[in-house]
């Protein structure tokens, strides 16, 4: 009980709120229309409904409302593997991609042996959509969407293109199933478009999985001059960073409105999260008191703004304080989908359904955060061991590196037992101010051979030096075309 209250009053302390109305067990709903939004590189509270002040997010406040925050909601450190861990229901160090970004010159990608999220839909009768940004390979015809399970694809397969030129380091970045297309106008405003035609186009009888990767909020920060207007009190660079929040949000509330207009509300599954912690917080980003940001193990890096929203199912206002992975999306969706979930390569995620509708504990025994040669971390109930946190996880060619990281003392330290050993315990130190490590060398120990354990498992990482005779093609994803350095 002592540690209960403790655990609450830390909680309290931090500005968590805690509500105990889940609703009660139920018969499996109808399988609903699943809409996700993942937003790039939004910091934590930026948006209203986690406390954020100076920037206005009516529409995504207003969905957030309607079902339950994600208190402890982890993804990964950047932007591809967090993809992928939502693509497979598999930690990204399974397929390589632990390390950082699948670059424009990669010669790989999501791995083809992995059965996609979009693919398991579909064989479950969905109707299934990428409006936005792909990031997990392009070099081969067999790695893009509609290769992948996508019955449709709209959007761009790198990441930190110009968001008016579609341009990506001289290629062009702009596609609709896979083939070039020339549509002109802010990325943001055609995503919207092409998801609300989608959506008023879709057949009432087929449910639909739409999965809205905006490539918003992410470098270069641009934006047409009306949506900074709000925000001349700012400073740059956040004060378009701002601008390009509140038109993703516009964005939001516009598909949001289709989706009402079609009739589809009461069964569909709403859930929003960033991809992973903002970038240079209190600079361009806020991700409150949690530490540090993109690119890092810290929670300010990995523990994002979240929430899943299904009227009727989902209370309003609820707030859900277990930890809970992106990874186990997979399982839960294909769950509410009725989609089988046996398959060769086995599962990380865990179905968090009765977590989020009925009050139950997470599922989840640890939570890998993420593993490499270098670095790495875990959480194991209310413990975080990180291991060389200050190094970062690299992702200079997307835009932002994150921080300017302390290299560990030589390579393979954390085989070699040289690594800088962090322990947190967060239910009383949400912040990780205070390194338990040495006072607490038991929990240390266990939480080390857990993370050990899964480590081992851990696939070769997979990287991409820009080869000195490569050439950037005229379009991205289309190897034949002829190209310009």
């Amino acid at each position: 009980m002592k540690a209960i209250r403790n655990f609450l009053g830390a909680a309290v302390g931090a500005g968590f709120l805690f509500h105990t109305a889940a609703l009660p067990a139920a018969p499996a709903p109808e399988r609903p229309n699943i809409v996700y939004f993942l937003i790039d590189d939004l910091g934590r509270c930026d948006v209203g409904f986690m406390g954020g002040t100076d920037i206005k997010t009516p529409h995504i406040d207003k969905l957030a409302a309607a079902g339950a925050k994600l208190e402890q909601f982890y993804v990964q450190p950047v932007c591809s593997p967090t993809r992928a861990a939502l693509m497979t229901g598999r930690y990204p160090m399974r397929h390589g991609l632990q390390v950082g970004v699948v670059r424009p010159w990669a010669q790989y990608g999501l791995p083809l042996e992995e059965r996609t999220l979009p693919q398991a839909l579909r064989e479950a009768g969905y109707a299934t959509a990428i409006v936005g940004k792909w990031h997990l390979g392009h070099f081969q015809p067999e790695y893009l969407p509609t290769r992948r399970g996508f019955d449709h694809q709209y959007g761009h397969y790198n990441g930190a293109l110009d968001y008016n030129t579609h341009v990506r380091d001289g290629g062009f970045d702009w596609h609709r199933d896979d083939k070039v297309c020339r549509d002109e106008g802010y990325s943001t405003h055609l995503v919207a478009r092409e998801a609300v035609r989608l959506v008023r186009e879709q057949p009432q009888a087929k449910p639909l999985f739409l999965y809205v990767p905006f490539n918003a909020v992410h470098a270069p920060h641009q934006v047409p001059e009306k949506y900074k207007e709000p925000y001349a009190n700012l400073k740059e660079p956040r004060r378009t960073y701002a601008g390009m929040l509140a038109a993703a949000d516009e964005a939001i509330g516009q598909i949001v409105a289709a989706i009402e207009e079609k009739g589809l509300r009461k069964n569909t599954l709403f859930l929003f999260s960033s991809d992973n912690g903002g970038p240079a917080p209190g600079r361009v980003t806020s991700n409150g008191l949690f530490r540090a940001g993109k690119g890092t193990l810290y929670e300010g890096g990995v523990r994002v703004c979240a929430f899943a929203t299904w009227d009727g199912h989902l209370k309003p206002g609820s707030v859900v304080n277990e930890p809970m992975h992106i990874v186990d999306w997979y399982s839960t969706l294909l769950k509410l989908a009725g989609a089988p979930l046996d398959q060769k390569l086995p599962l990380d995620g865990k179905d968090i359904w009765p977590t989020l509708a009925q009050g139950r504990p997470s599922p989840h025994a640890e939570i890998l955060l993420n593993t490499t040669p270098r670095s790495g971390a875990i959480r194991l109930g209310d413990w975080k061991l990180v291991l060389n946190g200050s190094v970062a996880t690299t992702e200079g060619e997307d835009g932002d590196t994150p921080a300017t990281p302390q290299p560990v003392r030589r390579a393979g330290a954390a085989r070699r037992g040289n690594d800088a050993v962090e322990l947190f315990n967060l239910a009383q130190d949400p912040y990780e101010k205070s390194n338990l490590a040495t006072t607490q060398p038991d929990k240390v120990k266990e939480l080390r051979t857990r993370y050990d354990a899964l480590a081992k498992e851990a696939a070769a990482p997979r990287n991409a030096p820009k080869a000195r005779d490569f050439k950037t093609p005229n379009v991205w994803g289309e190897k034949d075309a002829p190209g310009t350095e």
